[in-house]
């Protein structure tokens, strides 16, 4: 056993210059105290060193901000809800303007009596009002499922720290799964049904094509050469005239209505397909994120236990 003076010899000396600062410094605090009395409720907290400052470069800058904000953007949500509001907006607005020009060539040409086409005529204006109601809930609906695919995306990733979902959230993402499919099967039908007026206004093109060929145009064989609407269904059997012929179903063929009309039913088909596939991307996305959510809350059940 050494002494304790050789011990205390043997310290390092930064290690002595260390406690004799400390005893000084608390020899002024006591000596303060002392003088002061009601000051000795006052707490005095250590002044930080140079080495315990965290460094500038140690903390996360504007890229790794930036990567980590971009890294939590759900980009097939996005995706589909950019494609579904521009498939919606198209089938929307180009039927709407579409179904009052087939009214319009209807009433001049077709059928005018009022009383044969006043069915077909509560029908489209009740299409109508249903698309101002398919405009206004798949803009909400968009939005929603954006802001769902945002939370999955989050949750899943683990963005913000500890990974923390509740029954209550796997619910709602499973109630969006299943309304997802439902609006897409429903779209397929209104796909198909979008579909059948441009299919009507082709064959009138193409018989009035026919008639402006030059194998028949001229000839006796034109007048001959008719397209009956009613056959359609869309207006009755009794329906005056209901059948147009040769040179005037030329002239319907040159107005402004027929070419708008046949157009924009194009256009309309081809939001409608838009919206297919905009819902085809949220069922897969919504699937996905559904599917994670549940297996990461069942893994971390576990591992409480």
């Amino acid at each position: 056993m050494k002494p304790a003076m050789e011990t205390a010899a043997e310290e390092n000396p930064e290690q002595s210059q260390e406690r004799k600062v400390n005893s000084r410094a608390e020899m002024e605090i006591g000596r303060y105290h002392w003088m002061y009395p009601g000051s000795k409720n006052h707490q005095y907290r250590p002044v930080p060193t140079l080495g315990d400052r965290a460094s500038p470069l140690s903390s996360p800058g504007c890229f790794e901000c930036c990567i980590k904000c971009l890294g939590g953007v759900p980009y097939a949500s996005l995706v589909a809800t950019i494609l579904c509001f521009s498939g919606v907006a198209l089938f929307c607005g180009c039927g709407h303007v579409a179904l009052a020009g087939t009214v319009a060539i209807l009433e001049q040409h077709f059928s005018t009596n009022t009383r044969d086409h006043a069915v077909l005529s509560e029908v489209i204006q009740l299409m109508q009002y249903v698309i101002y109601g398919i405009a206004s809930f798949f803009f909400l609906y968009g939005i929603i499922l954006l802001a769902e695919g945002f939370y999955t995306t989050s949750a899943v990733k683990e963005l913000h720290g500890e990974f923390k979902t509740t029954a209550c959230g796997r619910c709602i993402s499973g109630m969006f799964v299943f309304l997802t499919y439902v609006l897409g099967v429903a779209w397929l039908g209104v796909f198909g049904f979008s579909a059948v007026p441009v299919f009507m206004f082709y064959n009138i093109w193409s018989t009035c094509e026919v008639i402006k060929s030059p194998q028949t145009n001229g000839t006796a064989g034109v007048e001959q050469i008719c397209v009956d609407i009613r056959q359609y269904g869309i207006i009755p059997w009794n329906a005056f005239p209901g059948k147009i012929c040769g040179s005037a179903l030329e002239n319907i063929c040159n107005t402004n209505e027929f070419y708008m009309s046949y157009h924009l039913f194009i256009v309309a088909c081809a939001g409608a397909g838009a919206t297919v596939i905009a819902l085809l991307i949220y069922m897969m996305a919504t699937t996905y994120n559904y599917a994670v959510l549940k297996f990461k809350s069942r893994e971390d059940c576990c591992t409480k236990f």
